[in-house]
């Protein structure tokens, strides 16, 4: 039997318009909060075989009107969903399952079928495009199956479409295709519709940002009202040569076209690791798009700190799945917003053993909650409700405490912004202890960053290496950065913790750390051919390879130009050092 896809999503919205308290009074269902094993979907008559490919459902509750986002994700060419997109057992992939949990959001990580331009691509570069049949009919029919099954609770007004080179433009192809569907897209480093895989490298004579933004209305045919409350992210490396740097501005250009109105240019914003992100504002000062250019970034998914660095993968510049979710969120112009309660006031005070907290919240208030951590905790979900309480709690063993008070509103169920209760003491004050959770953080040639936890009562710490004090004056902060150390040495240090009258603990476990070994990153632009000869790359089917990634840099000749950095000894990736 056919599917009707709109109908379906029809029905959900009108479901949600009809019922708004529905999302914020249903539970809504805690997920496994780790990705499936492989699945199995639709069946594609076009390209062949079925679709397979994992989610993520995440454990943590959803952060925007009380029902849950759903992200589709889609890989390069030369990658899968397995081996680049999902968490393996060495880094995380495309780096999803962070901001998953953050913002409870469903995640769907699915492969290209059939075989497509010999590297498992997406069918974007079609001279046509169907919401039922190739690609984004396979692909549509998956974002149904997890729109309307209840028990994953997805926000039909929620429903976002991103990926990476084949798969950035096949997200502009299904953003331009359905408008009704996807509120948000994320588009990197994907050539426009109407634009062949012979002219990725360079955008061609007389196609402009006006030809895409048609080619784009004419896909959504009649849902091009849609494009009124869509918003599109876009970003691209300055060191990607695959994919022509021209076709990142002019994919943002080509989406505000097809939203219609007038834009203002918005002030650039620097961007982690190096670049820039340029907003766009339309008439009535809401954020549309963003360009983010990505300095010195090859043809590669951005994944940032644990992600994957290998096969068109880069975990040294800015997190997208990070940025993309907050650009998403905070600018979704479909989901109607409540303003979460506002805890005006919280107090601790203490008489013996009890700990009395008292705090007041504005709004129609059904709960507060209470953490408190310390020798004896408390985490009281129904502490008291209305516009303020007061609770006290009996039997606390003698010790530091610190804690917090939330508020839920009783008729959005949002809740508050923590209000934080500072440190207080019960009964005498314990012996000083050592401080827990010495860590060595970041490594160069010279120095060595160290981290800790708080100590109980501290006014202050010391630092040993190797066994002797190296701070001066007490150290106020849990932090502190060794310098002037010798590089590829490996040094062992500890910490202490200081107290009133002089007093000072035991010092903590040791922890070890080596500086590195100074090598220091080069860039190299030239021709694929010199870099070859240079020992640089080296050739593999008439493709010049950069040694050490294997990185593919084109046809291995004197016309294709290629930027290479020498990370390590004998190591090159595509693109500038950071």
């Amino acid at each position: 039997m056919a599917f009707n896809f709109q109908r379906a999503a029809r029905q959900a919205v009108l479901l949600a318009a009809l019922s708004p308290w529905v999302g914020a009074q249903a539970q809504v269902q805690a997920g496994p909060g780790a990705w499936s094993g492989n699945q199995t979907w639709a069946t594609d008559t076009v390209n062949g075989g079925a679709l397979t490919g994992y989610y993520y459902w995440p454990a943590t509750a959803p952060s925007l009107a009380g029902k849950r986002a759903l992200v589709l994700v889609l890989h390069g060419c030369s990658q899968s969903a397995v081996g680049d997109v999902i968490d393996g057992t060495s880094d995380k992939g495309y780096n999803w399952k962070g901001v998953a949990d953050q913002y409870g959001a469903v995640i769907l990580a699915p492969n290209a079928t059939g075989n497509l331009y010999g590297v498992h691509c997406w069918d974007w570069a079609k001279s046509t495009h169907s919401r039922s049949t190739g690609h984004s009919g396979i692909l549509l029919d998956l974002i149904n199956r997890f729109v309307s099954n209840p028990q994953y609770a997805i926000d039909p007004k929620q429903v976002y479409v991103t990926g990476l080179s084949s798969g950035g433009a096949q997200t502009m192809v299904m953003g331009c295709l359905a408008p009704d569907i996807f509120a948000g897209l994320g588009i990197n480093a994907g050539p426009p519709p109407g634009v062949t895989t012979t002219q990725i490298g360079m955008v061609p004579s007389g196609y402009t940002a006006s030809t895409a933004g048609n080619n784009c209305k004419n896909l959504a045919g009649t849902n091009v009202s849609q494009f009124a409350t869509q918003v599109a992210g876009v970003i691209w490396g300055t060191g990607d040569y695959t994919v022509a740097q021209g076709y990142g501005p002019l994919d943002a250009a080509a989406m505000r076209i097809a939203y219609g109105g007038t834009f203002t240019k918005g002030a650039a914003v620097s961007v982690p690791t190096g670049g820039s992100n340029i907003p766009y504002l339309d008439a009535a000062g809401k954020v549309r798009t963003s360009e983010i250019t990505v300095t010195g970034m090859g043809h590669a998914w951005p994944a940032g700190s644990g992600g994957q660095s290998t096969n068109y993968v880069d975990a040294t510049k800015v997190n997208y799945p990070s940025f993309v979710m907050d650009f998403w969120f905070k600018n979704n112009l479909r989901v109607a917003r409540a303003a979460p309660p506002s805890m005006a006031s919280c107090s601790a005070s203490v008489l013996g053993s009890t700990v009395t907290i008292n705090g007041a919240a504005s709004g129609p208030i059904g709960s507060y909650q209470v953490v408190l951590d310390g020798p004896t905790p408390v985490n009281d979900a129904a502490a008291g409700s209305g516009a303020s309480f007061s609770k006290a709690y009996t039997g606390r063993a003698d010790g530091y405490y610190s804690g917090s008070v939330t508020a839920t509103d009783s008729g959005t169920g949002l809740t508050s912004a923590a209000c934080n209760i500072a440190q207080f003491l019960v009964g005498s004050a314990p012996a000083l202890q050592a401080p827990a959770g010495l860590a060595v953080g970041t490594r160069t040639a010279s120095s060595i960053a160290l981290t800790w936890n708080a100590s109980n009562g501290a006014t202050g710490y010391n630092v040993y290496r190797n066994g002797s004090k190296v701070n001066g004056a007490a150290l106020a902060s849990t932090g502190y950065t060794d310098t002037g150390l010798a590089g590829a040495t490996s040094y062992s240090y500890q910490v202490s913790a200081l107290g009133n009258g002089g007093v000072e603990s035991a010092r903590s476990a040791t922890v070890s750390g080596s500086t590195t070994s100074g090598f220091v990153c080069t860039t190299t632009n030239a021709s694929n051919y010199a870099h070859v000869t240079a020992g640089r790359a080296h050739a593999s089917g008439g493709y010049a390879l950069a040694n050490g990634s294997n990185q593919n840099m084109g046809l291995n000749n004197t016309f294709y130009t290629s930027t290479l950095a020498q990370t390590s000894a004998g190591y090159y990736v595509i693109g500038s050092c950071p």
